[in-house]
Parts: structure tokens; sequence; C-alpha cells
């Protein structure tokens, strides 16, 4: 096919116009144009008076090496394959069925590509089914009742299920396309494959892990729920099998270890095991609630609540001289704040989506990046106890019952802990305690999150909005450890692969897939298939 790139259609217009400016660009009559598809969409917003749509269209026509020869225009030209190929499979038997730690996207990946590929892996997940997930969470948002086996962090999909499912990500790797192409055959809709800033939104994302799990189960995989993995055996550098829930023992040869980034009972099993394991930076901060027709009014101005362009959203940064830096992450339009502890005692918030995105605040992580130095810690763990200390601190200010703290951004700048909510309500569940949040953030965060909320209204009008609400604490935005892994993808014990976020290598729900893809291949590179 011919790859167009740079179709600019008006918003108005929509996908109808598309065929007009293929003829006109191309030069061609109607005839020779046999079919198009989109790569690639994405919005132009640089000029609020004027927004349109930009298109990288695939094409085919009549004649088409002949069509390419006379073509000189350098946005023209053969499209890439673009088709997923499985890797050669190994030589090697195994005498065990492969074993996955973990069903978020690292995790259940992992398992798809064995599991098609003819290995019927076991995946096994400390949590529930989303079904029943879903249900121990709503009680925890209800009633502060948590449960830390199961909760927004543990359980089938990941801590991702209860997200806005963001399908984005900075990588370009040819496994991303298998990736997408994979959640539209389990349920997610087909623009997925093109629109710059995918989601699927927590409703569907359930549906979708839920699809994939039977699929596994009906290629010869097993998924096993209320299983933790309380211990690994190790025998002569080599993983030989797990212990589950303390009591039962599964054989195993190769091990996938895509755990998620609040598994911390397996960091410090792991680490006691002698695994190499080393610290990792990551940030912190709360999350931040402005009304969506503001955002939406700031990046569209006129065409603010157009029917083609959905909810805005944003994504900013700032660096500042003394090394600090804030940014906003996991940006959720139209959607809540969630409450997102896995740890009796300690809170933490995230953000959340449906796909619809029609909820009337918008929420976003406001984070500050911290270094493995301010851990005051050399230990591979350290950074683990700095979650902990400002999540305690964030229960503690909150009233020991999970209700989490928050603030005005007005009271915010001044430095005045609040007194009321003003314009925009919290929507974070079970409910908000009014207070200043030096008590449950360093001073740095503090000071550079300040800062960083005046350079971030130079770019969204009202970001800086005084009634706008803060609600702390943010601390999963990644993994505190990264577990190594060499060329293989091996750890330091031989058979076990550290995989997705959790162990260092990923930073979102597609990344973390491909990671588990890659995991995949290497085993499926050393070993022969089952049948």
């Amino acid at each position: 096919m011919i790859r167009v790139v740079g179709i600019k259609i008006s918003i108005d217009k929509g996908k109808e116009e598309i065929v007009k400016v293929i003829l006109k660009k191309l030069k061609i009559k109607e005839q020779d144009l046999l079919s198009w598809k989109i790569f690639k969409q994405s919005i132009d917003a640089r000029k609020k008076n004027d927004i349109y749509f930009v298109y990288t269209i695939d094409i085919k026509v009549k004649n088409e090496e002949k069509f390419l020869k006379k073509i000189k225009d350098k946005n023209i030209s053969k499209a890439p394959k673009m088709g997923y190929d499985y890797v050669s499979t190994g030589s090697e038997k195994l005498l065990q069925r492969p074993v996955i730690i973990g069903t978020g996207p690292a995790g259940l990946f992992a398992g798809l590509v064995l599991s098609q590929m003819g290995y019927e892996p076991i995946l096994l997940e400390r949590g529930a089914d989303v079904e029943t997930r879903t249900r121990i969470v709503k009680t925890f948002w209800d009633e502060g009742k948590l449960d830390t086996k199961c909760n927004v962090q543990f359980g089938e999909g990941g801590a991702g299920t209860f997200s806005d499912g963001k399908l984005t990500t900075g990588i370009n790797d040819k496994r991303c396309r298998k990736a997408l192409e994979e959640f539209i055959r389990f349920g997610a809709p087909e623009d997925i494959l093109y629109v710059s800033k995918a989601h699927v939104g927590t409703d569907k994302l359930k549906k979708i892990v839920k699809s994939m799990r039977q699929e596994i189960i009906k290629l010869g995989g097993q998924v096993r729920f209320n299983s933790t993995v309380t211990d690994l055996i190790v025998e002569k550098g080599k993983i030989t099998g797990v212990v589950i829930n303390n009591e039962e023992t599964l054989n195993a040869e190769a091990l996938v270890l895509a755990v998620g980034h609040s598994a911390r009972d397996t960091f410090e099993m792991i680490y006691n095991k002698g695994i190499h394991i080393i610290q990792k930076s990551f940030s912190i901060g709360v999350r931040i609630e402005h009304p969506q027709s503001l955002i939406n009014q700031s990046q569209y101005g006129q065409f603010a609540n157009h029917k083609h362009l959905g909810a805005a959203d944003y994504k900013l940064s700032h660096h500042f001289p003394n090394g600090r830096s804030a940014y906003t992450f996991c940006m959720c339009p139209g959607g809540v704040v969630v409450a997102a502890a896995s740890e009796t005692g300690r809170l933490v918030t995230n953000g959340m989506s449906e796909y619809a995105r029609n909820q009337e605040n918008a929420n976003s992580a406001l984070l500050v990046g911290v270094k493995t130095e301010d851990f005051g810690s050399a230990h591979p763990l350290a950074g683990v106890e700095f979650q902990r200390k400002w999540e305690t601190k964030a229960f503690e200010l909150g009233g020991n019952n999970y209700h989490a703290p928050a603030q005005r951004v007005g009271d915010f700048l001044a430095g005045r802990p609040s007194q009321s909510l003003g314009k925009v309500q919290s929507t974070y569940k079970p409910g908000v305690i009014l207070t200043d949040l030096k008590g449950c953030l360093p001073e740095y965060v503090i000071e550079t999150m300040r800062a960083g909320i005046l350079e971030f209204d130079k770019k969204i009008k009202g970001f800086a909005l005084p009634d706008a609400v803060m609600t702390g604490v943010e601390t999963r935005s990644s993994s505190p450890v990264r577990i190594m892994r060499n060329e293989n993808y091996e750890s330091s014990i031989a058979g076990l692969y550290p995989a997705g976020e959790g162990a260092g290598y990923a930073g979102g729900i597609m990344s973390a897939a491909v990671d588990g893809i890659r995991i995949a291949e290497q085993i499926a590179l050393k070993y022969r298939p089952l049948k």
C-alpha cells in the first residue's frame, strides 16, 4: 500500500472529506482508488480558531509500482509491512509449563503470546477475577474497608484496570501494533489503532481483560486467582519452582515475574533471595482536579465541546534550575480521583475515567521527580520505604480512615490550610479532609509543585484556578526498584524473567504489554512448544 502523510481535514467536515483530499493530492481518478484506511489521526489545536485533524492514510491504488515511480512528494511513500511475526521456537524441552506471576498487562500479554504459540502457561494472580475485584474495590471506595490482597493495585488486569485505560506510549516497537490488535479483538474500539491518544476506559478494560483470560484458558493455559507467590525455590542458581500462599509448591523452570509496581512483599522476598535488585527514581505528588469545561475551553477555544473532539486533555512539564522538575501524568479527562491503597494504614490516590470521559471534572497527577539520593539510604528497597513514609503521613492527615487530605489550589499557593471547598468538588471516595498538604509531602515537593502550578497556568489558562482541588498523595507513578536482567531478559537467577512496570522496565499499559510480549519471545526462542 501507499502511505500518505499530513492530510489535513477540518473538524467540521470529518472523515467524509478524506477521499476528496486523497484524490486531489495523488492526482488520480476515483476508480483508481481501490481502498484506504487510517493509519494515524491527531488533532492540531495550536491555533484555537483553526483546529483540524491531521491524518496519515494507507492507500491501495491501481498500478502501485508505476504510480510510486513518478511520485516526487516526500509525504507519499510505500507503506512498510505492519504485521507481527512470531519468533522461531527453540529446541530445548520444557519439563514444566511456564509460570507467570501477575495478570497485569505484562503478565497477560506474556501469557497470551505463549498460549498462542502452544506453551500452555500457568498464570498466578494474588487478587481476584475482575468481577469479584470490582465489587471489593467498590466496597473500599464506599465504606473505607481495604482488602490488602485484592484492591486497585492487585487483581485481574493489574493497576491499569482502574485507570483511564491509556494506550499511548513513547516507545517505537512493532509489538505495539500486536498489542493494539489484540485489544481490539477482545473488545476495544477499532480507532485505538490510529488515534494519537488512544484509550479504552476502565469500563471497557474490565471486559477486555476477562476476554483475554478466557482466550488463554481456551488455548490450554491456566489462570489461578487468590494465589500469592510467597517464596521462590532456587537450586544451583536456577529457578525450580514457587511456593503459593505459603502452602503449595509448583514446579517451574521458566518463571515470568510480572508483579506490578506495588508488590512490596515480593520485592522484599526476591531481595532476600539474593536476586540483583537496585533502586530506581520515580515521582510523587498529588491528584489535581479542574472543571473539564475549563480544560476544554483552554485547549480548544471556540471549538470547546465540539462533537468531533471529545474531552480535552493536557500534558505539562517544567524543569527548574535547581534540577527539580514538575509534570503532569496520567491525565484523566472527565474522570474521578480514586482511592488506590494496597497496605493497611497507608493512603494512595490515582485517577480513573470511563471510555465516555463524561464526568464533570478533569484530573491529573501533579508530580515532582524524586532522585535516589532523596531516599536517605543506599538499600535497594529504600524507595519502597520512602513511599511508605509519605503514604502513612497522608493516611494520618486524612483521619486514619482512608479519607484523603485535600487542599484548594488558592490555599496551597498561599501556604494556608483549606477550610472549605469552592466551585470544584472533590470526586475522591470515601471522602476528603481539608488541610495543608505540606503535612504529607517533602518540602522540596511542595515548593516545586507551587512553582509548577504557576508555570502550567501560562500554558493552560486556569490551571492555577483557586478552587481547583489537590488530593494527596500519589506515590505509585512507577516502580521504586529495577530487577536487573541480562541480554536474554533473565535475572541473576537463571529462568527468572522480570517483566513490566514492577520490574522497572515499563511505564504504562502499552509499554508493559510490549515487555510481556518480549519475555514470551525469549522463552519461545529457548524452548519448544508443549504441543
